[in-house]
């Protein structure tokens, strides 16, 4: 439970959050997003936030404080919840996403989704990373697919460990081949946005850096928001990070000034550790 200090600063935020537009082009919007469980638990207030091309915005704060929660709005994985409901407006380059137009499988692979476990399919690595494009009909025949699988391997930092074991389980890797391999089966299907949540969480430290590394080194082709609970992390990755607290935005802005000069004493406090 917050406690009275927490809750004062709260209310104090306001018509105050630090929201600045961004002067890049915005690949995705969220605009007054609230997001209700079974209609009387709210998990997300009021939040509008920009992700910027080829950025990468961090979402940070601490556990249960929503930030998972609107990472799922981003590809409309909460539709798989029952009694979950999203209102505002979130937009891919300018189109509501929550129109009734708009095919859930399609918007996923246009924003694809690497999660805290790595859950590669029960396939040779090879099948793992053509499943997407063979099911969006991506390629025209086996070559242009032999090459997509390549592609995206080499994208993911993962084909010179794997190309001549491309028919054996891709359960058999390590860990962190493992969510490489997951990432390589994202990026298959030339998604627009990469939506990671906790990547890193289940990694070594060496596995983690690879993954940093990778992510840093995607941004030039993708549009990347990541949900860490490393602030250590959020500072070495992200170009913007986004503090949430209780279900709020407190703060967003450029990672450097968020880390080095909060504009909101509770984006102040966790960063340096008095609570979270």
């Amino acid at each position: 439970m917050p406690n009275q200090d927490e809750l004062e600063l709260l209310q104090e935020l306001g018509d105050t959050v630090g929201t600045p537009k961004l002067k890049e082009k915005v690949r995705m919007s969220c605009n007054h997003v609230d997001v209700f469980y079974n209609e009387t638990a709210q998990a997300i207030f009021d939040v509008s936030v920009d992700l910027g091309k080829n950025q990468i915005l961090a979402m940070i704060g601490p556990s249960g404080c929503g930030k998972s929660t609107l990472l799922r709005c981003l590809n409309r994985m909460n539709d798989t919840i029952d009694g979950c409901i999203v209102n505002g407006e979130i937009t891919l380059d300018g189109e509501d996403i929550y129109n009734k137009t708009i095919d859930p499988v399609l918007l996923r692979a246009n924003v694809g989704m690497v999660f805290q476990k790595p859950n590669p399919f029960p396939k040779s690595i090879y099948d793992n990373v053509a499943y997407g494009p063979r099911l969006h009909g991506l390629t025209k025949n086996a070559s242009e697919l032999d090459d997509l699988v390549e592609e995206s391997l080499t994208k993911a930092g993962l084909w010179k460990e794997t190309k001549d074991r491309l028919n054996k389980p891709g359960t058999g890797l390590s860990g962190g081949q493992q969510q490489r391999l997951c990432i390589a089966r994202t990026i298959a299907v030339k998604p627009e946005v990469i939506l990671m949540d906790e990547p890193t969480s289940a990694l070594d430290p060496i596995a983690t850096a690879t993954i940093e590394e990778l992510m840093y080194d995607l941004k030039s082709s993708y549009t990347i928001a990541v949900v860490t609970h490393s602030m250590q992390q959020a500072a070495r990755i992200s170009d913007r990070t986004a503090y949430f607290h209780l279900g709020r935005l407190v703060e967003v802005n450029n990672t450097d000034d968020v880390f080095t000069n909060p504009e909101h004493k509770l984006t102040e406090n966790y960063i340096t550790g008095r609570f979270g």
